[in-house]
């Protein structure tokens, strides 16, 4: 006998339903098409989602800046919609305060949210 589990994120618990057709009419109900979206879902309920938009900023952070900030960019941090980035570079520092609107509208778009609204260069 083969029972099947899956996964739907009901007001912000992830509940398991179990039978043959069950999982299919609980993703249905709470407008749930897919396991992708179930996990979509999830994250974006959860307290990790705005450590994993660190994490996504600081993996892309050459792609939007360019090699040379981000080989002088000692860290990133996210904290209460508050982009914190450190350098020693004099500089950088300099360059990155004329370019904090910047950075906030590429950050911005390459997560699809407005999730930041300033930069603190440090």
């Amino acid at each position: 006998m083969v029972i099947q589990v899956c996964y739907a994120v009901v007001n912000g618990r992830l509940n398991t339903a179990t039978s043959s057709l069950m999982p299919i009419f609980a993703l249905m109900r709470h407008g749930i098409s897919s396991i992708g979206d179930a996990l979509r879902e999830y994250m974006n309920k959860s307290r990790m989602k705005p450590r994993m938009m660190e994490v996504r900023i600081q993996e892309n952070w050459e792609q939007m800046m360019g090699k040379t900030i981000a080989r002088y960019t000692e860290s990133i941090q996210l904290f209460d919609a508050k982009l914190i980035i450190t350098t020693n570079v004099a500089p950088l520092k300099q360059e990155l305060n004329y370019a904090k609107d910047k950075i906030i509208k590429l950050v911005n778009e390459m997560l699809g949210e407005p999730a930041v609204r300033e930069v603190i260069i440090k």
